[in-house]
């Protein structure tokens, strides 16, 4: 008989992005975790994972759903992030090849690189509903429900001791966090909403811009290509965009004047030819060679420009930096990795 896959259990509770940790007695803060959102439910002795948008996540992590099994009730609905750990830090970048078709594959993974499951939600238990009872009493009830487990699962730390959140914002990214979450102690969990808040620090790169790539329409600029220099490499960082239409039309210009043929060009031979899990992420530092569709435009690597960025998977941005202005002062081989944070 054929299984029928179980349905997301909900949409997740969401969070707002800010650059600051908002003050006030009601405020609970708790680590942000680089790894993959997870909703899991056990229903009819069935455990089911699922990312934020519905993906099933449960037969790629068989050690996590071995674990869940021996929790001590028939039934829960339970939020959290699955994270992998390489020696002493979080990596991300192994997590995502724990996303593998092969079975055998993903039975060998599940013992070099082990996943853990950081709790820090619980919407049921058993018949109870919890959805609209206080994140402060979701909280005792998670603390009760995994009170005996042991590792991989865990439930996250949390404080109302601003302070120490300051600290989890500006650990080091060995430490695995990559910002604060901050919620109201008062709050019901409310499915697909922005109601909490997320806490990331925005730090600031300039950048060579080695190419553009140009919107479906071809009138204007969709992202930037861009590169930083390793000794005497422009090595390809990642891209930026979400531009506005008055930008991607600015853009246009300023780049116009400045292309040159791929074959005087330093990425003429390929860029990030060393590939990696980050490229199948949008806006990550894709790979590119020779014998693939040209679908950026060179440009000569004579433009500086400063960027916003969050989060860096060694020297590649893992999602689209934000355009802040042009550097008419920098010179571009004055622009290395040197000046990404944590990358070192």
């Amino acid at each position: 008989m054929t299984r029928v896959p179980a349905e997301p259990p909900m949409k997740p509770m969401l969070a707002r992005l800010v650059r600051e940790l908002p003050e006030g007695d009601a405020i609970v803060f708790e680590p942000k975790w680089d790894g993959f959102r997870c909703v899991t439910q056990r229903v009819n002795g069935d455990i089911e994972m699922f990312s934020r948008t519905g993906r099933p996540l449960g037969r790629y992590f068989p050690e996590l759903t071995s674990a869940l099994h021996q929790l001590p009730v028939e039934r829960f609905v339970i939020d959290g992030e699955i994270i992998a750990r390489n020696a002493d830090r979080v990596d991300f970048a192994s997590l995502m090849a724990r996303i593998h078709p092969s079975p055998s594959r993903v039975a060998r993974l599940s013992r070099e690189t082990p996943a853990s499951f950081m709790a820090f939600d619980v919407v049921r238990v058993d018949d109870r509903d919890l959805m609209n009872s206080p994140f402060c009493d979701r909280r005792a009830e998670l603390e009760q429900l995994l009170a005996a487990a042991g590792p991989p699962l865990f439930v996250t730390p949390a404080t109302r001791d601003r302070r120490l959140a300051l600290e989890w914002l500006h650990s080091p990214p060995p430490g695995g966090v990559d910002g604060v979450m901050a919620k109201q102690a008062m709050s019901p969990y409310v499915p697909g909403k922005r109601v909490m808040s997320k806490v990331k620090l925005e730090h600031t790169a300039d950048c060579v811009v080695a190419g553009f790539r140009l919107s479906a329409a071809q009138h204007d600029v969709s992202s930037l290509l861009l590169g930083l220099y390793v000794d005497d490499t422009l090595r390809h960082v990642g891209v930026a965009g979400s531009f506005d239409r008055a930008r991607r039309q600015s853009l246009l210009a300023d780049l116009g004047p400045h292309v040159v043929a791929l074959s005087g060009h330093p990425w003429r031979h390929g860029f990030a030819l060393e590939g990696g899990p980050m490229g199948r992420l949008p806006g990550a530092a894709g790979r590119w060679t020779p014998d693939m569709t040209l679908d950026w435009v060179p440009v000569a690597p004579c433009l500086v420009v400063e960027v916003g960025y969050d989060q860096l998977d060694g020297i590649r941005f893992r999602h689209p930096a934000r355009f802040h202005r042009w550097r008419p002062d920098r010179d571009p081989h004055s622009c290395t990795t040197a000046q990404l944070i944590g990358s070192q």
